[in-house]
């Protein structure tokens, strides 16, 4: 029995069942002045010598019986009851998507000592723990868009995809169009009371068939907030290169500044576009206070219903206590009781 269900309905009843080891006191010292004011007589063990009678031997089992039978009544008149917890719970939650520029520039090291895609895996994996009662998807884009994972409330699952997220699995390059029209087309059959998409990127729009503006107009026209986060920092930025050692000929990586070209712009253009809002993190503190930001704006609503049934358990105790106290009476009646051994 789960004896974390278990409960009195009236447990004030409980008090009662002390009368049966009051009883029990009472008795053993009504006895034991009995024994102290008896005379005895010297030598009378030597002339009768008599074993005591079953009677003698089970003279306390009736006061026993009653005993243990108004312990076991009290337990029953305070209702014991059993119950099982029922939990509906209603969920209003958000549908989000997560669209990650995985572009060669991501490899910038401004953000050490790793670089900005690493930094944002992080970030947006700490995002996805928070997210438990919603749906989060997972597409990344670089020359072209790929989803790595519908809206899920599967939380490992979605973290192993995330995990699997590196620069160059992608043709280079910065769709941002590509990005959002595929995180819009996850948002689609969404049902949810809320639909979003987060999209983070560290550049301009260079690469893809479909114009920024374009995608905003259908995030517009689809009901869904975009909220767009600038990561980094523009112009020359500290960047890994392969290059081969021209005396040793191996291929060493070196870190040369290269210039990267930024468009937060065109960023709050779609943010605002859609309801949403632009924000610029140039460190990982600031990326994660984004993020953090965006998890106050988007709460779900949760409602919860408990309901518990009790089942009495009383009936069983009841005819319990009553076979103990007819079980006592009967021995009574039969002519066991406490006497004098």
């Amino acid at each position: 029995m789960d004896w974390a269900g278990l409960r009195f309905q009236d447990p004030a009843w409980l008090w009662a069942a002390l009368a049966g080891p009051l009883v029990l006191l009472a008795a053993f010292l009504r006895e034991r002045d009995a024994h102290s004011r008896a005379v005895s007589f010297p030598g009378a063990g030597r002339l009768v010598r008599m074993r005591p009678g079953w009677r003698v031997r089970l003279r306390h089992l009736p006061l026993v019986l009653a005993a243990s039978g108004l312990m076991a009544g009290a337990v029953a008149l305070a209702r014991p009851q059993h119950g099982t917890l029922r939990e509906d719970v209603t969920r209003q939650g958000v549908d989000i998507v997560v669209s990650l520029d995985v572009s060669g520039t991501m490899a910038a090291q401004d953000f050490q000592p790793r670089n900005r895609l690493e930094v944002a895996k992080e970030v947006v994996a700490e995002f996805l723990k928070r997210r438990t009662s919603d749906r989060v998807g997972l597409v990344v884009f670089a020359g072209r868009s790929l989803t790595k994972s519908p809206p899920t409330s599967d939380t490992a699952v979605l973290l192993r995809q995330l995990d699997d997220v590196r620069l160059e699995m992608l043709p280079d390059g910065t769709a941002i169009g590509s990005g959002l029209a595929t995180a819009l087309t996850r948002l689609r059959r969404s049902q949810a009371k809320s639909r979003v998409v987060v999209l983070v990127t560290d550049g301009d729009n260079n690469a893809g068939e479909i114009d920024p503006a374009t995608a905003a107009d259908m995030a517009k026209a689809m009901e869904v907030r975009v909220y767009t986060i600038l990561v980094g920092r523009g112009g020359r930025v500290p960047m890994p290169v392969q290059a081969r050692d021209p005396f040793t000929g191996a291929v060493v990586t070196e870190t040369v500044l290269a210039d990267v070209k930024v468009n937060p712009d065109l960023l709050k253009r779609i943010a605002e576009r859609t309801g949403g809002e632009f924000f610029r993190a140039e460190d990982p503190a600031a990326l994660r206070q984004v993020f953090e930001r965006i998890d106050l704006l988007e709460k779900s609503e949760i409602k919860t219903a408990a309901y518990r049934r009790y089942r009495e358990l009383f009936p069983p105790v009841l005819a319990l206590a009553s076979a103990l106290l007819a079980a006592s009476g009967l021995l009574w009646a039969s002519g066991i009781r406490v006497v004098q051994a």
